[in-house]
């Protein structure tokens, strides 16, 4: 079962109420009761009595705020009220993300939700096999959760119809606009019936959402839960100043730590070399960018969440749709350009109302860009200067964790190892038959999660 987060104390009735003052039907209330849910997020609470009563929907909350159960609920009580039956190729439900890892954690969110009304969800991305998503296509699901490159392709292929769809929703509508996904949106939902129901979520509004809006939301209601940059109150900001020579020594040692800890770079290629050398210090880490196959991105998440790699060292691939309980610390590696994917990176961890601790490095070079930086993302870090074995860090990070000795592979493993090290996880990282799972992770089997809450196109 899945432990139930806390949520602030709040004065709003519908939030003291439970779902059920929202309009949440019993058996919707009774699966999320299950999985130890009974209260709703304010992002909830607010658009749930809305979404439930049919009405377009515009929703915005920081990221982590719970927008997931905020549209897959008003997603299966709208399909069961409708009493339509599925058919092959022809869903009845469609939700756009801009990220595989994203698609995997909405549909975990769905799956026991739809399956407590008798329905099927099932996900649509690219950079695996398209046999197993024509086949369940075929078979017929009600709620298809999607990215837009691969659904353009099978749409073309004859594969999937979208004429049957009765609500659309749209989630990190922001995301999708910034990668450059606005004109195949706009294809695909040019595809869908005018006058179904349409929710879209995102945690900003501006930009190029607008122009989704105005050409496909009829007379939206418009909820918005958090200020713009809200910063999260549990969440503690630290800027660390440090030598250019000093950096990678204080980057071990913050992730030396005992804690989960998420470390972001600017590109693929740092990510890699970050993770290898954190595995060759004695630092279980892994890594996470879009050279990566799906397939080794899934086994390298497994290994964070089920605590065998304690680090993961990633891209911006990771500041959105991933969520594993319990990172307590974020390190900005290398600084992000601007203040959104701040927010973004940093919401990885203080979810659902959980403590974290955020830390951006900086070099003497970077020291003005981060200062507008935290001016811009509307916090108040505080700041030190840094040099290895300082006592800030380990105040941050405790006594460090054991050491993990590297592994050198036989010599016929050597061909083998290196040929998949640009793909997948190190050897001695991969799950084991038996090892028990022990983090709540997108790619768990759990399923529905209070956390519901990539910077190429390829990465659709």
């Amino acid at each position: 079962m899945l432990s139930p987060a806390v949520l602030s104390p709040t004065s709003d009735p519908a939030l003291a109420g439970g779902f059920a003052a929202v309009g949440v039907p019993n058996e919707l209330i009774a699966t999320l009761a299950g999985h130890g849910i009974t209260d709703p997020f304010p992002i909830q609470a607010a658009t749930l009595p809305d979404s439930l009563a049919g009405r377009d929907v515009l929703g915005r909350g920081r990221t982590g705020s719970g927008k997931t159960i905020a549209f897959a609920l008003p997603i299966v009580a709208a399909l069961s009220r409708s009493g339509r039956r599925r058919a092959p190729k022809r869903p009845r439900a469609l939700v756009l993300v801009p990220t595989r890892e994203l698609a995997s954690q909405v549909a975990r969110t769905l799956e026991p939700l739809v399956a407590a009304a008798g329905q099927r969800v099932t996900t649509v991305f690219g950079a695996v096999a398209q046999g197993r998503q024509v086949g369940a296509l075929r078979s017929g699901v009600d709620v298809l959760v999607a990215c837009p490159g691969r659904l353009e392709d099978l749409l073309r292929q004859g594969h999937v119809s979208l004429d049957a769809v009765e609500v659309s929703v749209l989630d990190e509508a922001d995301h999708m606009a910034d990668l450059g996904f606005l004109p195949a949106v706009r294809r695909i939902l040019d595809l869908t019936p005018r006058g179904t129901q349409r929710l879209l979520f995102s945690a900003t509004l501006d930009g190029g959402v607008d122009v989704l809006v105005r050409r496909y939301l009829v007379n939206p209601v418009t909820h918005s839960v958090d200020p713009v940059n809200a910063p999260v109150s549990t969440m503690r900001h630290y800027v660390f100043a440090v030598s250019a020579a000093d950096k990678a020594q204080v980057i071990r040692e913050l992730a030396a730590g005992r804690s989960r800890s998420l470390l972001f770079t600017r590109t693929k290629h740092a990510a890699k070399k970050l993770a290898r050398q954190l595995n060759q210090a004695g630092i279980a880490a892994v890594d996470l960018h879009g050279n990566l196959s799906q397939n080794a991105r899934d086994r390298n998440l497994a290994a964070f969440a089920d605590g065998t790699a304690r680090v993961l060292v990633a891209t911006d691939i990771a500041a959105r749709g991933i969520h594993i309980d319990e990172i307590g610390l974020v390190v900005h590696v290398d600084p992000p350009v601007e203040h959104k994917a701040y927010l973004h990176r940093s919401g990885r961890t203080a979810r659902a109302g959980a403590s974290g601790t955020v830390v951006t490095l900086a070099t003497p070079d970077q020291a003005g860009d981060v200062r507008a930086l935290a001016r811009k993302a509307g916090i108040m870090p505080q700041t030190a200067t840094i040099a290895p074995g300082a006592r800030q860090i380990v105040e941050l990070t405790g006594p460090p964790a054991p050491y993990v000795a590297p592994t050198v592979p036989s010599r016929p493993e050597r061909s083998a190892a290196r040929s998949t090290s640009d793909r997948g996880t190190p050897a001695r990282y991969q799950r084991q038959p038996g090892t028990r799972s022990t983090g709540v992770v997108a790619h768990s089997r759990r399923g529905l999660s209070r956390r519901s809450g990539s910077r190429s196109r390829r990465a659709a």
